[in-house]
């Protein structure tokens, strides 16, 4: 989302969709409202495709996604929103009281520090943010304490990924064979497939570095048209807008569009973005797309579940503005987060940003990648490999133009309160909104031909 990071305390939300994951949607995206219109969903199949190929298997890609999951102090206040977490705190991690309440004002403060007035400065990174929260957490708890906790949060965090559908992750790079969501955020691109076939693709904007898409299965089961927006009672929240009052739908201060597609802790899948939003930094650990957009896809996505939806079923929902209608599928839809920064797509080899400093853009990853379509990198030409590499370095910087450091993975290792990634122009004040240089870089390469994943289908820009 485009403002504020946490929308209502779990108490106004249990008993909703997603009971016990919508607590940390807070932080970016608004949970769903109780008034529901339930449809009658049938199966729809359709032609099957090329199976998948390359590397390891769905248990060490769940368990890595996990472990990558980044731990800031927004996640933290985040996770405060629900009333147990404080308790669970004190219970399995046994901190106590005073513990327990100099984390939450940390988090608080970090939250309502944040400024995303300054759209032209790149001022922070994820890394950045991870490495703030590792020596503050670490200087309140000491670093067994610390690190007990971040484990903590990330278990929580991931807690509904197994359980949110029984489509297990596809295997690294690997073209579905099944009816699923596909979401690779250093690309700036989801895809959906029926029954292993593209049928669709969409440019979209992904979360900033402080809040930063996350990684694993979800699913999507309920579609929300004309959704509500409720501002938090937080320091952060004045100016245009209201604690506790709620933004009605259609309201330019709503940040979430016309449709809002809940598919786990912390996502949604929204509209009301602009254009220029399309292919950067654009929610708070959301997946944002302009409302024209999620109106398509929200057809789309109706299509392959089974759901008789037409646009003007869309239109005459949307002309009640004043009524939110969840329309709940009988049959879920599995959306697989992912994050692959080298991929080999419609016979080229492309090399993505890695935005979120995963250090993922590695010559070890490169090689694992043309492993995997039978491609050494040794049987390229000196001219490829050395263009290809340039690219990899070149790929390996964050949004602002920094390079990463691939073995400084903070909340990971006792050593990971050292601050030595965190970039001079780095403060607690400003998201980072731009992207400084290029995103991608490609490579024809004669032994891919014909191979990879599918080039994007028909994602032409859908304005607003």
């Amino acid at each position: 989302m485009n403002i504020q990071f946490k929308e209502m305390s779990v108490k106004k939300i249990i008993g909703l969709v997603f009971p016990v994951s919508i607590a940390f949607l807070a932080f970016g995206c608004e949970p769903p409202t109780t008034t529901t219109n339930t449809a009658t969903v049938n199966t729809n199949t359709a032609a099957v495709n090329s199976a998948p190929v390359n590397s390891a298997n769905t248990a060490v890609v769940n368990k890595e996604s996990q472990s990558k999951m980044p731990v800031t102090l927004p996640v933290l206040d985040a996770m405060f929103s629900d009333e147990a977490f404080a308790g669970e705190l004190k219970s399995k991690l046994q901190l106590t009281d005073e513990e327990i309440q100099n984390i939450k004002n940390l988090s608080r403060t970090a939250v309502s520090d944040l400024n995303e007035s300054k759209a032209d400065e790149n001022a922070g990174s994820t890394r950045a943010a991870m490495e703030r929260a590792d020596k503050q957490i670490r200087e309140k708890l000491g670093d067994e304490k610390a690190m007990k906790l971040f484990d903590f949060v990330r278990e929580r965090w991931s807690s509904g990924m197994e359980e949110a559908t029984n489509n297990p992750a596809s295997k690294s790079g690997s073209i579905p064979t099944d009816t699923r969501i596909v979401v690779n955020a250093p690309a700036y691109r989801m895809d959906i497939f029926q029954e292993g076939k593209l049928i669709k693709s969409y440019k979209i904007g992904i979360g900033y570095p402080e809040f930063p898409l996350p990684s694993g299965m979800r699913k999507a089961d309920t579609i929300i048209f004309n959704p509500t927006w409720t501002p938090p009672d937080e320091p952060w929240v004045k100016g245009k807008v209201e604690a506790g009052k709620t933004v009605a739908a259609g309201d330019k201060l709503n940040p979430l569009g016309p449709i809002k597609i809940p598919i786990g802790l912390p996502s949604l899948i929204h509209g009301g973005k602009s254009p220029a939003k399309l292919g950067g930094f654009a929610s708070h650990g959301c997946v944002g797309l302009t409302s024209p957009q999620v109106q398509d896809f929200t057809l789309e996505l109706a299509k392959i579940s089974g759901l008789s939806l037409t646009p003007e079923d869309i239109k005459n929902y949307e002309k009640q503005k004043t009524e939110t209608k969840n329309v709940k599928l009988d049959k879920a839809i599995p959306v697989e987060l992912r994050y692959e920064t080298i991929v080999v797509e419609d016979g080229k080899l492309k090399i993505y940003r890695d935005v979120y400093e995963r250090g993922t853009n590695t010559e070890e990853n490169l090689r694992r990648v043309l492993e995997g379509y039978g491609v050494s990198f040794e049987s390229l030409t000196e001219p490829e490999r050395v263009k290809i590499t340039a690219g990899l370095k070149q790929m390996a910087i964050d949004a602002t133009g920094n390079p990463i450091e691939v073995n400084a993975n903070s909340n990971s290792n006792s050593n990971s309160s050292k601050t030595s990634s965190m970039n001079s122009n780095s403060t607690d004040s400003n998201v980072t909104r731009n992207i400084k240089g290029k995103k991608e870089v490609s490579f024809d390469i004669a032994e891919l031909k014909g191979k990879g994943y599918p080039a994007m289908l028909g994602a032409k820009e859908l304005k607003k």
